[in-house]
């Protein structure tokens, strides 16, 4: 009998998010390229690190899709099995340069994620890097923003990771039915379904308002006026809470990243001795490295604007595409006490989560996604971005193998749509990693900046009372 084989499953359709960030990969300033990066303790069989993906690319149908845009918008752009696809176009092999540190896989790593995808095949690559020292190797996976996000992607590519070194092989998925449809073919495809189209959506317009009437009626509340809060909350989602530092005002299409590596356990001990959460202890070691970066510049600051995805998620819902929102915190900077800076964050974390618009990106990406480029760009040109991005994604509990290899740390680069730094905190068997992708005009200062980062997060992690627990800077060059 024929073992049975997991199929990840997804949507055709892109969601109105989704194609935002498609059409965000064309312009470096919007470009939305996300990676993963894995530090192997060795370098896998090359034979089978290629057919893990290749399998892989079978029972993950993103991995052999690409986007099909409509010429004229009459209906969703679709993901469809790419026909010429070839996947010794998306897997690569590679050698560090000398001496083979992280820091010289960063500086690789930096060049490929500024790079846009092709966006006429499947908006992914994974890239083995080897002769890092040690012996040790490095994967770098580089993906569109458009195929899925953070809390998704994990979820996507469990598919590729084993839990033992001797998992045995997953057994070999059919391959995907490839698609020839063109532009022109889906603009006619949207033509012909159009009235029965507009017949729906007007149907889910009228029934979204007789929701909001039942929901009215039953609350001392008129719907006017709850529509009226619904606006007022989304402009306070949409609105940075705070005035941007003058010293990370600056944007440049140059880009570095450095690297922490701390014990989970400490982190999660420090915010349970403040009263906050993991993510609220995370974000105020991120502002104490902040205020001793602008105090030692000579430029301190009350606060900077802070946007926090959060996510949308729920059980049961596909691995790809995009559902999460963004909130925007006054983040502490001046604020030396960290317990007091974990109190205030798990505040506005907290007052934000129960904004009534939470879900504001979803309602207004229809209207955002058909609008010209031109226009597009006007509009972000208007709009004053947080200063920083900082995100938070679960990763796994215990030890992880690539092709057999296990995997040491997980790091994440994620884009910056014109903020001054992305961070990104990922877990992996007890080692928290946090990753800091910064624009090189807004951070100038780079040895002052990762010191700056230790102490921010030293300094939060000093509540757990380990005094041994550290954040070490994992991305200096070997002779710092």
């Amino acid at each position: 009998m024929n073992e049975s084989v997991d199929v990840v499953d997804m949507p055709d359709q892109l969601t109105a998010f989704d194609a935002l960030m498609h059409r965000g990969e064309a312009n470096p300033r919007t470009r939305s390229g996300i990676m993963a990066i894995q530090i192997l303790e060795s370098a896998p069989e090359w034979n089978r690190f290629r057919d893990l993906f290749d399998n892989a690319s079978r029972r993950i149908p993103r991995m052999r899709q690409k986007v099909v845009v409509p010429t004229l918008p009459t209906t969703a752009a679709r993901w469809v099995v790419d026909p010429d696809f070839n996947l010794d176009f998306h897997i690569r092999r590679a050698r560090v340069p000398t001496p083979g540190t992280l820091r010289n896989v960063l500086d690789m790593a930096e060049l490929m994620v500024q790079a846009p995808l092709d966006i006429s095949r499947p908006l992914w690559s994974v890239t083995l890097v080897e002769d890092m020292t040690e012996g040790r190797a490095a994967v770098l996976m580089h993906m569109s923003h458009a195929v899925s996000d953070g809390m998704g992607s994990v979820a996507m590519f469990e598919q590729i990771f084993d839990f033992t070194p001797d998992a045995p092989a997953k057994p070999t998925a059919p391959l995907p039915v490839p698609m020839d449809l063109t532009a022109n073919d889906l603009m006619r495809a949207g033509i012909s379904r159009l009235p029965g189209a507009l017949i729906r959506g007007l149907g889910r317009t009228v029934s979204g308002a007789a929701q909001t009437v039942a929901r009215a009626v039953s609350q001392p509340v008129t719907a006017a006026t709850t529509a009226i809060d619904y606006v007022r909350s989304g402009s306070r989602l949409m609105t940075p809470a705070a005035t941007p530092s003058p010293l990370l005002r600056r944007r440049s299409f140059a880009s570095r990243s450095e690297c922490l590596d701390m014990p989970l356990a400490a982190l999660q001990a420090a915010a349970k001795a403040a009263g906050g959460s993991l993510n609220d202890a995370y974000l105020a070691a991120l502002c104490g490295a902040l205020r001793r970066y602008h105090d030692a510049l000579g430029m301190p600051v009350t606060t900077l604007p802070m946007a926090i995805p959060v996510s949308l998620r729920a059980e049961g819902d596909p691995a790809g595409g995009n559902r999460f929102t963004g909130v925007s915190l006054a983040a502490p900077i001046a604020e030396t006490d960290p317990v007091k800076r974990i109190n205030t964050i798990h505040a506005q974390m907290v007052m934000r989560r129960e904004e009534a618009a939470l879900d504001v990106v979803s309602v207004i990406a229809p209207i955002l996604s058909v609008l010209p480029d031109a226009v597009m760009e006007v509009m972000a040109g208007s709009f004053t971005p947080a200063d920083v991005q900082a995100s938070n994604v679960p990763g796994f509990p215990g030890d992880i193998y690539l092709a057999g290899v296990k995997i040491l740390r997980q790091y994440g680069l994620g884009p910056l749509p014109g903020v001054a730094m992305m961070v990104s905190l990922v877990s992996l068997a007890g080692v928290c990693t946090v990753s800091v992708r910064y624009d090189r005009a807004s951070i100038t200062d780079i040895d002052l900046f990762a010191r700056c980062l230790t102490e921010g997060f030293d300094e939060v992690l000093a509540l757990s009372g380990n005094l041994t627990a550290r954040a070490v800077v994992t991305s200096l060059p070997a002779d710092a």
